[in-house]
């Protein structure tokens, strides 16, 4: 599968939230990749626009195209390892804003459901109980409402683990595929927004230097 037709945003160009000489924190915008892709006409990516003005920054973590939210970046390679560290711990603390089809019934809840790479349609991921690898998302509802003819739910969500696509490929197991998804939704869920409903809000880290914990929040604008 190819990737969507790629148009990145460039107003602002890079959204900072916080910087010092060891971290980089910003809002990545839906439609940005994070970092380039294998062709030409996809290297455009938050990755190599910091790292114009900012050689040495590396990249920590990642959210897919049409996600937008916080991401944390390196400024050197002590503090890359650090917070690779963090990450692989599963010592950060995050969650994400999501808007989803229909009236989710539960208040809370998790989804805990094995997902491997749908390798004839990627980068598309799925549920597989055979080989799928361990992936749990722990939900709960923020608001229930009504838009025109559709129903929807606005959900908080905390990813266990970090796979590929995970909150997604769970959301629409579970029955509720996030309105403008167009990899997972099917096409009226498609129309109901203008960008896929899905944003990293908030990220709790230790800073590499001072090991203090840092939280940064960026609300979403859905």
């Amino acid at each position: 599968m190819a990737l969507l037709e790629y148009n990145p945003p460039t107003n602002p160009y890079l959204d900072i939230l916080y910087q010092d000489e060891h971290i980089l924190v910003l809002n990545k915008p839906s439609g940005l990749l994070s970092v380039p892709g294998k062709h030409k006409e996809h290297f455009d990516s938050l990755m190599l626009r910091v790292q114009a003005v900012w050689p040495n920054a590396g990249i920590v973590h990642r959210l897919d195209m049409m996600t937008s939210g916080i991401i944390v970046m390196s400024m050197h390679k002590d503090a890359l390892r650090f917070l690779n560290r963090q990450f692989a711990d599963r010592a950060t603390d995050k969650f994400y804003i999501a808007v989803v089809a229909g009236h989710m019934e539960n208040d809370t809840g998790s989804i805990d459901l094995p997902l491997i790479c749908d390798w004839p349609n990627r980068p598309k991921q799925m549920v597989c109980y055979e080989n799928g690898k361990p992936s749990l998302t722990h939900y709960q509802v923020i608001e229930r409402g009504v838009s025109s003819n559709y129903n929807w739910t606005r959900v908080k969500l905390i990813p266990i683990t970090g796979r590929s696509h995970q909150l997604r490929v769970h959301l629409k197991a579970l029955g509720h595929p996030i309105l403008g998804d167009r990899l997972y939704a099917p096409e009226d869920i498609i129309q109901q927004a203008d960008r896929l409903q899905l944003h990293a809000q908030r990220l709790e880290i230790k800073h590499p230097h001072t090991e203090q914990v840092m939280v940064f929040e960026k609300e979403c604008e859905f």
